[in-house]
């Protein structure tokens, strides 16, 4: 396995793209003390979520988008997945990176990576 391909549940958001949605609230961060799935969102939100269990927070940013509220979530693009035709392809606007998104924290994900932003 290349180590510098290695991605966690954990692995940080590109400083860029953090500062691009610097205002908008984060209700999945690396080392939350509140459980994002319980609370309510803001009206713009962005979610880096844990890849081996992101589907409820889709399910969420769903919900949240018929409250009125905007997410922008951080996704592996996976157009094979299931959960990619049942949850983003109806309810989400997806914008793709050409390459692989190189990580803060000097790793790189062994798959490419989509902007799923969920607009009222």
């Amino acid at each position: 396995m290349n180590k510098d391909w290695s991605v966690k549940d954990k692995s940080p958001s590109p400083k860029w793209l953090l500062d691009l949605l610097q205002t908008f609230f984060d209700p999945c961060p690396l080392n939350p003390d509140f459980d994002g799935l319980l609370i309510n969102w803001k009206k713009y939100n962005y979610v880096n979520p844990p890849y081996s269990n992101k589907r409820p927070w889709i399910e969420k940013a769903i919900k949240e988008m018929e409250k009125g509220n905007t997410t922008v979530m951080l996704l592996p693009l996976d157009s094979a997945a299931a959960w990619y035709h049942d949850l983003i392809i109806p309810n989400a606007e997806v914008l793709s990176f050409r390459g692989r998104l190189e990580l803060d924290n000097g790793k790189h994900p062994r798959y490419g990576s989509i902007l799923a932003i969920f607009h009222p």
